[in-house]
């Protein structure tokens, strides 16, 4: 007689594994797409952002201006990510190329 638990144990590690594949694919499309934008915003942080938020400071900037940018932690947060990013994938695929 089959094993219709086993079998029905896999099917569902079957379904589980396909979605976090499928998901995990899709995420690393979106990464592959923002990594350009990372880089912009890490020369961004390294070169003018000081200025832009001193031009904040002394109220030389639009008061309608979306500024999260120069928020003291916005972009060293995501650097931050980023980084401990790239550190997850590369314990998790040591060998990946």
């Amino acid at each position: 007689m089959p094993n219709i638990e086993r079998i029905e144990k896999n099917e569902n590690l079957l379904d589980e594994a396909e979605a976090a594949v499928s998901a995990l694919a899709e995420a690393l499309e979106r990464y592959a797409g923002a990594r350009g934008k990372i880089e912009a915003l890490r020369e961004y942080y390294n070169t003018d952002w000081s200025a832009d938020v001193k031009d904040d400071e002394k109220g030389l900037l639009p008061p309608d201006l979306k500024r999260g940018v120069l928020s003291e932690d916005a972009i060293f947060d995501l650097l931050a990510s980023d980084a401990a990013v790239k550190e997850t994938a590369a314990e998790l695929f040591p060998q990946t190329k």
